[in-house]
């Protein structure tokens, strides 16, 4: 009886966004162990590895330490977008979660503009940074609040843009309908037609989750640590947090978008219910390259950022569009 009102909305829905909600500050933590190992095998040294076996309970002795530290604020700043900045970073990265279809009948919310749905939200992003650096009244803070909106804004332009291609293919703006119109093998996987978009998504979600060579609002070696340089605390491991999540959920909707989502590289392969470990194994292999660019990559100037997103990527895009609508018009069997 239990169970059946538990399927009811809106308690299926509460329960899952508080699923959901817990997965994602766990997968944060598990980001960040992962992290350091893989930091540490790049540059041939040891990682964490005094805490638990192998130092796989780093990330608990973390989140403990962050928990017990005492949060502190500038005098002068205003505490309340101060406090707040952390959370409108954080919400968004939790909140696209509950569109992406992880396996057949396994998604939250199976909106029918669930593309539209994940522009929106992720767009809220750049205005938890802005409220970091103002709220904080540091220049350095201002300084990288406001570099990191010109490469967020910027960097929304190619990503929107490599979305269409998807969109044209598949003729839907939900997600599940894209993965299903994926099926049938990695050969139908949108990331061989749309090959030029797959690597521009690729790269502008690099820019949009703030990753190395795009860790320019940080810039540890000339803003010290930018937006987040007066945080401490919790305050500061959600800002983490966030970045660590929407490093997960670019990866998942990269997957859901270019690499077939849930489906298995191979008809023989399906798993029925249980082809969410297809969707985990392709994610984290999405993750660790993110992991492995941050660590063999040098840090872009501010110019050759913007170069990059206004001269490299938005005309890539606009071409291939061209080149998608030609061939649909020519080939209208094949796609």
């Amino acid at each position: 009886m239990s169970l059946d009102i538990l399927n009811q909305e809106p308690f299926r829905f509460l329960l899952s966004v508080g699923v959901i909600l817990f997965l994602v500050l766990n997968l944060a933590a598990v980001f960040t162990m992962a992290e350091r190992k893989v930091s540490a095998y790049i540059q041939l040294r040891y990682g964490p590895n005094r805490v638990g076996p192998r130092g796989l309970l780093q990330p608990a002795a973390d989140v403990f330490k962050l928990f017990t530290k005492e949060n502190l604020s500038p005098g002068r700043a205003d505490i309340w977008i101060f406090l707040a900045a952390p959370i409108a970073m954080f919400i968004p990265a939790a909140l696209v979660w509950l569109v992406v279809p992880f396996a057949p009948n396994a998604v939250v919310a199976d909106l029918n503009v669930a593309i539209v749905f994940f522009i929106a939200v992720t767009s809220i992003g750049a205005l938890g940074l802005i409220m970091a650096g103002y709220g904080s009244r540091s220049s350095f803070s201002l300084l990288g609040a406001l570099r990191g909106a010109a490469q967020m804004i910027s960097y929304e332009v190619p990503l929107i843009l490599s979305l269409l291609g998807v969109i044209m293919l598949s003729g839907s703006l939900s997600l599940v309908d894209v993965v299903e119109a994926q099926s049938g093998g990695f050969w139908h996987w949108y990331f061989l037609p749309q090959l030029p978009m797959f690597v521009v998504f690729y790269i502008s979600g690099l820019a949009e989750a703030r990753r190395v060579p795009f860790d320019l609002p940080e810039g540890e070696s000339e803003i010290v640590g930018g937006f987040m340089v007066e945080y401490s605390g919790m305050t500061w491991g959600l800002i983490q947090a966030a970045e660590f999540a929407s490093m997960g959920l670019i990866s998942a909707i990269t997957v859901t978008l270019f690499l077939g989502g849930w489906q298995p590289p191979f008809e023989f392969l399906d798993l029925g219910n249980f082809n969410w470990i297809w969707f985990g194994l392709k994610t984290a292999l999405l993750v660790f390259t993110f992991q492995w660019i941050r660590w063999s990559v040098p840090r872009l100037r501010m110019d050759q950022l913007m170069d990059l997103g206004w001269k490299v990527l938005v005309p890539v895009c606009l071409v291939w569009l061209f080149v998608t609508a030609g061939l649909m018009l020519l080939l209208p069997s094949v796609f």
